[in-house]
């Protein structure tokens, strides 16, 4: 428990046999207090065998649905277990634990709590169109919160009872849904959300997915998902 709270770190992962064992146990050594589920997004590796010997809880999809997805079964099984924080940590080890009860702690505040990477701590930067993409969301989810939001694509978030509730029975997969959507609605319901600088790290392990038809690629989706997300009721 942090602060009285019982908290449940859920870490969606999918091929991440080469990073997961380390992730978890950095989560379990500097967190002992927490509970750690991960969520095997269909796998074909030795991903769920690797986190549950490193001392997670497993739970596996049969087939990848993506990042969404997992975290949706995450949110469920917090809610059933009766956890009072969900927080969201990639596999890949580019998330730092010791951030996360910073975050825990402003949830005593907010219902919604991101680890922004561009809030004035570390050197993580992104150029091009992906950065462009992630200027613009910032710019108009900002606007709809009434407060500076720098990193809403940031998978690093914290989450109270209320938005457990939410997320467990709603919540997007497709692609970007989960952070812009799921940002946008908890605004509309009338929920405060604020950011905690956080520092990125180097991924422990698998290849990231990034070239310059990549970033583009991004920057339309980043715009579709927005218009949508803005225009569903």
């Amino acid at each position: 428990m942090i602060n009285g709270k019982r908290v449940l770190v859920i870490v969606p992962a999918w091929e991440e046999a080469e990073s997961i064992g380390d992730t978890v146990r950095e989560i379990i050594d500097v967190l002992p207090e927490v509970d750690v589920l991960v969520v095997d997004d269909g796998s074909t590796d030795r991903t769920s065998d690797i986190a549950r010997e490193a001392g997670a809880t497993v739970t596996r999809l049969p087939y990848n649905l993506g990042v969404g997805g997992a975290m949706r079964l995450g949110y469920l099984y917090a809610k059933t277990q009766g956890y009072d924080v969900a927080v969201q940590i990639d596999a890949d080890g580019q998330h730092d634990p010791r951030y996360l009860p910073k975050l825990v702690d402003r949830l005593d505040e907010s219902a919604l709590v991101i680890g922004a990477r561009f809030a004035g701590e570390g050197d993580y930067t992104v150029r091009g169109p992906r950065k462009w993409s992630m200027l613009l969301l910032s710019f108009v989810l900002s606007k709809l919160a009434k407060r500076k939001l720098t990193d809403t694509t940031s998978g690093f978030r914290a989450c109270n009872r209320d938005l457990i509730e939410l997320f467990a029975s709603w919540y997007p997969v497709e692609y970007l849904g989960d952070t812009v959507e799921t940002t946008v609605r908890v605004i509309r319901l009338g929920y405060k959300i604020e950011q905690v600088p956080v520092a990125m790290r180097p991924r422990a392990g698998g290849t990231p997915s990034q070239s310059p038809a990549r970033a583009m690629i991004y920057l339309g989706r980043a715009i579709m998902t927005l218009l949508l997300a803005l225009n569903r009721r």
